[in-house]
């Protein structure tokens, strides 16, 4: 299933808390991103039935393989994005913002060729 821009930034805010906290609950997807709980609760009621995420009884919050995936493709492309930017000598503040456009609309070719760049330089 196709999600939308703001499906992929719930499934990589969700990633990355995920790793740096060790769990995620609603209210903290909500603080990480600006948002008011309803939008969050709302988001992960559809991303739950579109099958990316399981929230049981607890209020967790964990990705499915599947969410899990897509979150990491996405994650990436931001990463990449970000390092490739800032070796053009983009400021780190625009490139993160940039990165996060970035990546939602960005052909896999053209970040396959950004992925190279920036392997290639170490």
């Amino acid at each position: 299933m196709k999600i939308q821009e703001s499906g992929e930034n719930y499934l990589e805010t969700i990633l990355i808390l995920g790793g740096r906290e060790g769990f995620v609950r609603s209210v903290d997807v909500a603080s990480e991103l600006g948002f008011t709980k309803a939008s969050v609760s709302r988001a992960m009621g559809i991303l739950r039935a579109a099958g990316y995420i399981d929230m049981p009884k607890n209020g967790t919050i964990s990705l499915t393989e599947e969410g899990y995936q897509k979150a990491s493709k996405v994650y990436e492309r931001h990463r990449v994005t970000t390092d490739f930017l800032r070796r053009l000598g983009v400021s780190a503040e625009t490139a993160e913002k940039d990165a996060c456009r970035i990546e939602h609309v960005i052909s896999e070719e053209a970040f396959e060729a950004m992925r190279a760049q920036v392997t290639a330089r170490g």
